[in-house]
């Protein structure tokens, strides 16, 4: 028996469960470890910032201080890092824009250093700042994504979408319903000018299946392209079909590559209908429809919305005016698609 490898023993009962919990615990105590961390250094750097800014303002301290601050503190701790010259503007920045402790305490510790560097370098005003914050803890956006919802203008875009939310759902999930949808949505990431047809636009979406979740936003999962449905003995296909996780029902995307007409919703009325009737669970919640087209006038468009039952959005999306370059148009494989599902997953 002791000639046999250690990971080859048979476990006792109760063993595996145990593990797989004390492997959880232990994760979430790194975290909790790394969150603190993260915290304390947040907050020091504050401090450090604030003192800065009342001695210069106080003693009349020129920039040059800071210099001398860094070179002393290095010599100090040659361990840490983070006490460089532009460093220590960056935390007198961080002070001068943040004057509120409280929130730094509340709010801002949560995020990393780099977001703060973010947050100071992609925005001039302190409440579109409190929006990005208040969304990347929310979202739990690496620096990467948070720039790019920076760039893209996120802020200007959510929940402009034109709906009849507040009339077809309930209040709580109107409101989620609402502010999860866009308007315009950007797929410049697809490579795509303004001539590309629907079909070209669905094959680019699913093979940049990841950027298209980031950019439709949290609680969106992937369930296929070109769904099929059977009605009466006549195939009908879904363009995209999506699951939302917080809103708990599924969410049929229509792509229109030209300007909104008002029959385009008799559409995906219809697909709204035959999800909820075939596919649908009975713990999920009615399906939402979202037309994504190249163009609305929004007055039609609520008009078209005035008598709809079902609950339904309409929103435009933006592609390249022009190709900087030729791209590659070539189709992945089920094997690319189903590795870049899994890192969207990840």
């Amino acid at each position: 028996m002791n000639d046999i490898p250690i990971s080859l023993q048979s476990m006792p009962q109760g063993y595996a469960d145990w593990l797989s919990e004390l492997k959880t615990r232990i994760h979430r105590a790194q975290q909790r470890a790394t969150l603190a961390v993260n915290r304390e250094l947040v907050l020091l750097y504050w401090q450090i910032g604030c003192d800065i800014l009342v001695r210069q303002a106080e003693q009349g301290w020129g920039a040059k201080i800071i210099d001398r601050l860094a070179h002393d503190l290095r010599n100090a701790f040659p361990e840490m890092k983070g006490f460089s010259p532009r460093n220590l503007k960056y935390m007198r920045a961080f002070a001068e824009a943040w004057p509120d402790a409280e929130f730094v305490q509340a709010v801002l510790a949560q995020l990393p250093w780099y977001h703060q560097l973010a947050l100071l370098d992609k925005l001039p005003d302190i409440s579109t700042r409190r929006w990005y914050a208040a969304k990347a803890i929310e979202h739990n956006w690496s620096r990467n994504v948070l720039v790019m919802q920076i760039e893209s203008r996120l802020h200007t875009r959510s929940g402009q979408a034109v709906t009849n939310f507040a009339e077809r759902l309930p209040a709580p999930q109107s409101d989620l319903a609402r502010e999860s949808l866009k308007d315009p949505y950007r797929f410049d990431f697809l490579g795509l000018t303004d001539e590309a047809q629907e079909r070209e636009i669905e094959t680019a979406l699913v093979r940049h299946v990841t950027e298209f979740l980031l950019e439709l936003g949290a609680g969106f999962a992937f369930v296929g392209r070109q769904v099929p449905l059977e009605v009466g003995g006549e195939d009908f296909f879904i363009d995209l079909l999506f699951y939302h996780l917080k809103l708990r029902c599924y969410v049929v995307i229509e792509l229109k590559s030209g300007d909104f007409r008002p029959e385009h919703l008799g559409q995906l009325g219809f697909y709204l209908t035959a999800v909820d009737r075939q596919v649908k669970n009975e713990q999920d919640t009615p399906t939402i429809g979202l037309l994504l087209c190249k163009s609305k006038n929004k007055l039609v468009a609520e008009y078209a919305l005035g008598d709809k039952t079902q609950p339904m959005g309409i929103a435009e999306y933006k592609l390249l005016e022009s190709l900087p370059e030729p791209l590659q148009t070539s189709l992945p494989s089920i094997e690319d698609i189903e590795r870049e599902l899994q890192r969207g997953e990840a």
